[in-house]
């Protein structure tokens, strides 16, 4: 092969790689990774004998430390969805195509069946309004599922969503419900689907600053660290340690998806179940406590010197 065509090709290569990288904002910082083996053996036995299917990513973002189990494995979301329909918004106010200062006026097709204490806008009344941003600030903080639809429609409805997620490199991650074509999958994984290793993922891109912009993932960020739901995994982390986050629960599934601003370094945990034995809401439901076990044993191993230990 003579110098210039290996040349030209070595170009090409790198326009390639640049190009894939374009389409999911810049390179992402820190090492990449790297096994953990320690990490993943204590991570293996705690998910030996669950009654479900697990999957499971943890990255150290400071040295590139990872384990994983069925990372690449499509799980329901559950409200972690909203995550995807959070990106979606803000690329559209970041374009100008949506402000989230403005009033919108709650539809009246958002009325269904369930409903939770926790969501608030259930309450509200056909024609009642509330800034975007603030209908935002309710999905994300109390997982208020009447807002989270009430913004996936805003932004278009799930194909909106879906090909904002498909355009920023993730392959699996999908809105399903109220979306054209997407019946079986909702049939199968219900809300929305994901990996493990994307969802975690999508939080690194907004914590590192390449999701939309950096001003936008800021403010994102911001809103992820103030969830109502610290029972499970951000139990297991000193309430001095800031943690963005996003859980999710439904009868067979039970996840979380959270990033440490640890001692020890920053850290990325995505654990998520799917096929559970137990469909209990109780506070001993197995997929629960693997929840808080996961979370503890990461937590340990990132940060050895830390004395903290959980109250009872």
């Amino acid at each position: 092969m003579s110098r210039i065509l290996r040349a030209f090709l070595s170009i090409a290569a790198v326009a390639t790689f640049a190009g894939g990288l374009a389409a999911q904002g810049a390179a992402p910082s820190g090492p990449p990774a790297r096994a953990d083996r320690v990490l993943q053996a204590r991570l293996e036995a705690l998910v030996r004998g669950f009654h479900g299917d697990v999957g499971i990513y943890a990255r150290s973002l400071r040295t590139g430390a990872t384990a994983e189990i069925h990372a690449d494995s499509v799980f329901p979301t559950a409200s972690m969805v909203k995550i995807p329909i959070l990106l979606t918004l803000f690329d559209q106010a970041e374009r100008g195509v949506v402000d989230l200062d403005a009033r919108a006026a709650f539809p009246d097709t958002l009325h269904y069946a369930y409903g939770e204490d926790t969501d608030v806008v259930g309450y509200m009344a056909p024609g009642d309004t509330l800034p975007v941003r603030e209908v935002a600030f309710l999905m994300l903080t109390v997982s208020d599922n009447f807002a989270a639809l009430w913004l996936q429609g805003l932004v278009g409805g799930g194909a909106a969503v879906n090909e904002w997620l498909a355009a920023h490199g993730f392959r699996d991650t999908r809105v399903n419900s109220r979306t054209l074509g997407r019946e079986a999958a909702r049939s199968v994984y219900g809300w929305g689907q994901t990996t493990p290793r994307e969802i975690a993922s999508a939080l690194v891109m907004i914590r590192q600053g390449r999701a939309v912009s950096p001003r936008a993932s800021d403010a994102m960020y911001r809103l992820l660290t103030a969830s109502y739901w610290r029972q499970e995994a951000l139990s297991q982390l000193p309430s001095t340690v800031q943690a963005a986050s996003k859980q999710g629960f439904v009868d067979r599934s039970r996840s979380e998806v959270l990033l440490v601003n640890a001692p020890g370094g920053d850290y990325v945990l995505a654990i998520i179940t799917k096929n559970q034995a137990d469909t209990s809401y109780a506070p001993d439901n197995e997929g629960y406590r693997l929840i808080r076990a996961v979370s503890r044993a990461v937590y340990q191993h990132f940060n050895p010197r830390d004395p903290w230990r959980p109250l009872p």
